[in-house]
Order: structure tokens, then C-alpha cells, then sequence
């Protein structure tokens, strides 16, 4: 299973929203989960891909798929609307406890027969877990698909959770957690989110700590498991060479029997119940580390995923940090040589975001650098972008969402956040036009808001007693 992740797609990336997605019904009438019977959806036939089909199970369980004959492989996953925020204190840890559990075994397969039934056919399967979702993935050529639907299926519903499986694991997550730990570039990052969030489960580690995962015991985590893993909290995507038709057969056909297959009493939620995130202080954390290099992230609360300034947040955050030809990296590292790495990003939740600044460089290095951070975040905020930095910025936000969408992974994965994130899909024809249709004054706008903010600053290296404030 792959580390845990932190979530952090780039805005411009996000090709979904709240509306725009093309719908026509497709051989049913318009139902609801629950009703005793499937109801499918075309979502879009896109010139620049297949075509987007969408089926609403009697569960609540969905199934999109977006049909690419060219191509010779598909990508199929699972995803669960849960992650790390849908924790409490003490369960830290218990969604990425979980990931690695399911891979286990089942009733039918051992945890050999899981990786070797994939393996045998050249295809791969991993997983991971954010803050907010959880995905089980496998890529396998289109004729094989049918065995990666079963396979996955089956770990994802159907886990047993022996318990010597979870002492084995949590072994292993306690090592993830020292390794982590051994890599601060990494760790600067959670240690911003905690700046920010505080003990809201949004400044928590992903992977818990080794307070909470050493006490944690399979009781929890099968409680965790069967209340969070059901049928209206899970979209199955899929991309490449298939029938919408023959996926959506072949996923009854492997669900039939388990948990998964159910009525739910209750539709699914666009988002699980969590704390609300509320504004706080602008916070200074420090880890004192003895390392070669210092790294910094300076930053403040961003935007939600559903704002509709988040076009003109991707081309914002292009012009400061986004490229090779942003201001940050021609300031500090073209002109000055301060840094190897500098760049901004933008990370968006449910109901909260963050903007940050992240630099590495020699330690005696990190005031200037954090000044001349500061200085430039200062100038845009009074002074905006000019127009020609709006059309480039605007250029590489419409470049990078077509140039990731050049596999079935990435197509996979649009389709399932899509739907888990934003409960709808937009084509990608919209999504071009409502970046061209960002406006200078947008941009500037939200950079004379976000940017005004007070800022909370990570800071993870060699340092004891130092003042960060200047």
C-alpha cells in the first residue's frame, strides 16, 4: 500500500463542480437508491474522451465508468467517503490502519492470493488514504478486468481482520510513522496542517501516531470498518477499454452477499458528519531537527473545493509558485540561489483550505528567504498580477488538467471525485471555459483577501531558540 497521502491536488487539477454535467437517461427512468432497482445516467460524451456513465445501485453504491476504446488497459478503483477527519481523538490512525488491513485476506482469498491474482496478469494494485477519502485501486489490461473487479471487490467488502493481521500491520505503520518522521520535507507538511487546524482531525497525521495506533485493537478497528464502509459512502470508477454495462454486472455479481449489498435506511450524505473547522490564531510551529537543510512552509486558511473562486485560485497560485517561471522561483531561486525547491500550492476540503508556501534551503539562509516570501505575498496582495501573467497562469492551469488526463488512472480518478467530492462531473470542455472566463479583476480580487491573512508558518530544522516573527 502506498504511504498515506495529504491531499494536496493543485485547484486547476480539480476538472468537477457543482454543475454543467451533461445528463441524459439512458434505457430507466430517473429513481433513487434504494428503490429495488438500478438507475443509469449518460453523463457526458466528451470530444476529448469516452463516454461518462453513471449507475446508482439499490445500495446507494455508485458506479461511473468512462468507456476509452483506444486504450488496451482500464484502471478500476473503490473509493469510500471516509479519511482521517472522520476520526475521533483516539481512533488516529484508524482509516490508514484499515487500508493496510484490507489486503489481508477475506473469506476467499489469503493476502498472497490477493497480490499474486493481480501480479499473474502484469497488472498492479495499491492503495491509499487522505483526509477525507479512502481509494483501493488496480490497473490491469481490458481483458482482465473482470478478475481485478472480483479481486477488489472483495477485499474492500469482504475483509476478515484476523487479529494476528492487525498486530503484523501495526508493526508496519508504526515503522511508516518513524520513517516519516526521518524526512523532514515530508513532516513540515503536517506540521503546517496542525499550525493551521489545530486539534481539529484536519491538523492530525493521516497515519495516527504511535500513541494512538499501539493501543488500537481489531475490535475498533471492525467497528470502524463495518460503520464507515457502507454501500451510499462508496463510488466505483473506472476508465479504458470496457462496457459501462458488463462493469456494472460484474460489480453485482462480487458484491452480491456481503455488507456491501444492502438497502441503505438512509441516503448518502455529500459528506460524512465532522466537526466543523472554525477560524483560529495564526500559529509559529518549529520542530528542531538536525539536518543539512531547513524547510519552511508559510501560509494561511484557503477556500473550500466548491467556491466558485477556485478557477482564479489556480491561476493565482501559477503566477506565485506554480512553475518554473513563477515570481517565488525566478525571486529565490533564479535570482538569488537561495533555494533548490520553492513553490505555492492550494489544498481544498469540504469546508476549508489551505494556501501555502513551502521553500527548502541552508538554514542560515531561511530569514531571507521567508522575508522575501513575505514581501512578494505582500506586493501581490496590494498591487494583483498583470495581464500577462493572468493569460500564462491561465494557460498552465487549462495545459496541466488536459495533459493529466493522457491515462486511465488519472481519468479514473476524475470520475470518482468527481462524484465522492463535488456530486457532479463537469465536462472538460466547462472546465476550460470557466478558466478562460477568469478575469484579471478576479484574481486580484481573491489575492487582496487570501493573501492579507494572517499567516501561520512550519518551520523543521536545526534550529533551538530562533525568532521566526520578523
Amino acid at each position: 500500500m502506498s504511504r498515506a497521502q495529504r491531499s494536496s491536488f493543485p485547484a486547476a487539477r480539480r476538472g468537477v463542480g457543482q454543475s454543467g454535467a451533461v445528463r441524459h437517461a439512458t434505457g430507466t427512468q430517473p429513481g433513487r437508491a434504494g428503490s429495488g432497482r438500478a438507475v443509469t445516467r449518460t453523463l457526458s460524451d466528451d470530444p476529448l474522451g469516452g463516454t461518462v456513465r453513471r449507475t446508482v445501485l439499490p445500495s446507494g453504491l455508485r458506479v461511473l465508468t468512462e468507456a476509452i476504446p483506444a486504450m488496451r488497459s482500464v484502471s478500476f478503483g473503490i473509493w469510500v467517503a471516509v479519511g482521517s477527519r472522520d476520526e475521533t481523538g483516539p481512533q488516529a490512525g484508524a482509516a490508514h490502519f484499515l487500508e493496510h488491513l484490507l489486503f489481508k485476506g477475506t473469506h476467499k482469498r489469503g493476502a498472497l492470493e490477493i497480490s499474486s491474482a493481480i501480479e499473474a496478469v502484469g497488472g498492479e494494485t495499491n492503495a491509499f488514504t487522505t483526509k477525507e477519502y479512502t481509494c483501493y485501486y488496480a490497473r490491469v489490461l481490458d481483458e482482465d478486468l473482470p478478475l481485478a473487479i472480483d479481486v477488489m471487490c472483495d477485499l474492500v467488502a469482504d475483509s476478515v481482520l484476523e487479529a494476528a493481521d492487525v498486530e503484523t500491520e501495526r508493526g508496519v505503520i508504526l515503522e511508516e510513522i518513524a520513517m516519516h518522521d526521518d524526512e523532514p520535507g515530508d513532516e513540515v507538511h503536517d506540521l503546517f496542517a496542525r499550525a493551521v487546524y489545530g486539534d481539529h482531525p484536519l491538523g492530525r497525521l493521516i497515519s495516527g501516531t504511535e500513541e494512538t495506533v499501539t493501543p488500537m485493537t481489531r475490535r475498533q478497528i471492525h467497528s470502524f470498518y463495518r460503520r464507515r464502509y457502507t454501500a451510499p459512502q462508496i463510488v466505483i470508477a473506472a476508465a479504458g477499454n470496457l462496457d459501462h454495462a458488463t462493469v456494472v454486472k460484474l460489480v453485482r455479481q462480487a458484491l452480491r452477499g456481503t455488507p456491501l449489498d444492502t438497502d441503505p435506511a438512509t441516503p448518502a450524505p455529500h459528506r460524512p458528519a465532522t466537526p466543523a473547522v472554525r477560524t483560529r490564531p495564526a500559529a509559529t510551529l518549529v520542530e528542531p531537527k538536525e539536518s543539512e537543510q531547513a524547510h519552511v512552509i508559510l501560509g494561511c486558511p484557503g477556500i473550500d473545493r466548491l467556491d466558485e473562486r477556485r478557477f482564479a485560485l489556480g491561476v493565482l497560485n501559477n503566477v506565485l509558485g506554480g512553475g518554473m517561471s513563477s515570481r517565488l522561483f525566478q525571486e529565490i531561486r533564479e535570482q538569488r540561489g537561495l533555494a533548490y525547491s520553492v513553490y505555492s500550492y492550494a489544498s481544498q476540503y469540504a469546508d476549508s483550505g489551505l494556501f501555502a508556501v513551502y521553500a527548502g534551503c541552508a538554514p542560515g539562509k531561511v530569514d531571507e528567504v521567508l522575508a522575501l516570501t513575505r514581501a512578494e505575498l505582500a506586493r501581490v496582495a496590494a498591487e494583483g498580477i498583470s495581464e500577462a501573467e493572468l493569460a500564462r497562469g491561465k494557460g498552465m492551469s487549462k495545459g496541466s488538467f488536459v495533459l493529466g488526463l493522457e491515462d486511465t488512472g488519472s481519468r479514473m480518478s476524475r470520475l470518482a471525485k468527481g462524484e465522492l467530492l463535488y456530486g457532479d462531473l463537469m465536462p472538460v470542455d466547462e472546465l476550460l471555459t470557466r478558466v478562460d472566463a477568469v478575469t484579471l479583476a478576479d484574481v486580484n480580487a481573491l489575492a487582496a483577501e487570501l493573501l492579507s491573512r494572517p499567516m501561520s508558518l512550519a518551520v523543521v530544522g536545526p534550529f533551538g531558540e530562533h525568532d521566526f516573527s520578523a
